[in-house]
């Protein structure tokens, strides 16, 4: 019986140092405040994200946006896949990456650069006003985020989301972002009718 126990301890070490979990830093915007005045205005976000981690070094990875609409997945595109060339596996233990986002004229616009490289940019129609969408992320009050590091899982890093609606009339965008319910079930929850998710995987391959 000991010898069991000790057997599943050595298992629960395991599994529990396998998981090392990525660190992910945050810069915001723009230092300069006029530039930043004009990105607000014009409701364009940029944000860096870095991502710090031992696992992910030699690692290729995917960031996708999805689509969600009364609470269903109705869309998927590939912003960036680095597997689709040797040339983008991430060489070190830090990955920088900075997202562009523009909601305005009934569209929604990403784009990814890399140190090394830029993406495609993808559009999606806007179901509501294009000022009533704004870019959440998931560090809360914190300047640092964690998320397990599983090969092949998805994360979501960027929610771009309408308010949830209160029962006096105002809108909440914090309560949504910040809560416990997994990004995919914001719609259900929340009854957002419609927003997105910007996700990254890191694979082998």
């Amino acid at each position: 019986m000991k010898r069991f126990t000790f057997l599943l301890s050595i298992a629960f070490l395991s599994i529990t140092f396998g998981q090392e979990k990525i660190k992910v830093t945050s810069v915001y915007g723009s230092e300069n405040k006029e530039v930043q005045v004009l990105l607000d205005f014009e409701n364009i976000y940029i944000q860096t994200l870095t991502f710090h981690g031992t696992t992910i070094k030699c690692k290729h990875y995917e960031v996708t946006i999805s689509e969600y609409e009364n609470g269903n997945l109705v869309r998927t595109e590939t912003l960036f896949d680095g597997s689709e060339s040797d040339y983008f596996r991430n060489q070190s233990n830090t990955l920088p990456l900075t997202f562009f986002f523009k909601m305005a004229d009934g569209k929604f616009k990403g784009f990814l650069r890399g140190e090394r490289f830029g993406s495609k940019k993808v559009y999606f129609d806007l179901k509501s006003e294009s000022d009533m969408y704004v870019l959440k992320d998931f560090f809360g009050s914190s300047n640092e985020w964690f998320f397990t590091s599983d090969t092949n899982k998805t994360t979501a890093i960027f929610a771009i989301i309408t308010p949830k609606i209160n029962p006096d009339g105002s809108g909440s965008y914090c309560e949504v972002a910040q809560s416990d319910i997994a990004p995919e079930r914001f719609g259900t929850h929340f009854l957002i009718p419609h927003y997105f998710l910007v996700s990254i995987r890191f694979k082998e391959k």
